[in-house]
């Protein structure tokens, strides 16, 4: 049977932030959600937009906003993204030396009407975050090392994907299962087959001269 999958298209190849709500306007409709990568030099190698421009592409703007914090000590900030509209907020595994931290976050952002993901680096076993992943409406896979677009999707995050969705299937569990990192229309069908339920784009979909066809494209 042929999975639905939706597409979060990515803010990452926009560097003229002043362009990310005319994208976001475009793309509404098109796509399921915005995915706003915010990055710092600390996690991503890279400073980016913050919860300021978010709250301006909420407003003039009626897609769903999928923001996902590549920074360290997230939890400090995560009250603004909630206040500048977020409907997705997720938060690295690996910017917490307290796992403790990680939880009350999660717990944090779900208790402000908020979608809670994890996102987990490619190098992040699927055993180290299993116990985590109770806690989250999202699990977001980086298929690529954060903070460069482009990149080409690492073969071993796709046994990740199939892990995480044996094991909720095991758990009746409902949390969602998205991919961010290298999506392509040659690939979009085996994510979605092995588990995937959010796909994440930025230079594909950014660069296409029909970009509703290559969002359709994705979808398959």
């Amino acid at each position: 049977m042929k999975r639905n999958v939706d597409v979060s298209v990515s803010t990452l190849p926009i560097s003229d932030y002043q362009n990310i709500i005319e994208y976001a306007k475009q793309m509404q409709g098109v796509a399921e959600f915005l995915h706003c990568d915010i990055t710092n030099e600390n996690f991503a190698g890279k400073n980016s937009y913050d919860y300021g421009l978010l709250k301006n592409i909420n407003r003039n703007s009626l897609i769903m906003l999928d923001v996902h914090l590549m920074v360290n000590e997230p939890a400090n900030d995560i009250p603004k993204y909630v206040d500048a509209g977020a409907d997705i907020i997720s938060v690295h595994y690996e910017a917490f030396e307290d796992k403790e931290e990680l939880v009350k976050t999660l717990k944090y952002i779900q208790q402000h009407q908020t979608l809670a993901g994890m996102a987990i680096n490619p190098d992040t076993t699927f055993s180290q975050v299993r116990q985590f992943v109770f806690n989250c409406d999202i699990v977001l896979v980086m298929g690529v090392v954060p903070g460069a677009s482009g990149q080409s999707l690492i073969e071993s995050t796709i046994d990740k994907v199939k892990e995480l969705d044996k094991f909720r299937s095991e758990n009746n569990l409902l949390f969602k299962i998205e991919f961010d990192g290298g999506v392509t229309p040659e690939n979009a069908k085996m994510l979605a087959d092995c588990g995937v339920d959010i796909l994440v784009s930025g230079n594909y979909i950014f660069n296409s001269k029909n970009r509703k066809d290559a969002v359709l494209k994705l979808k398959g």
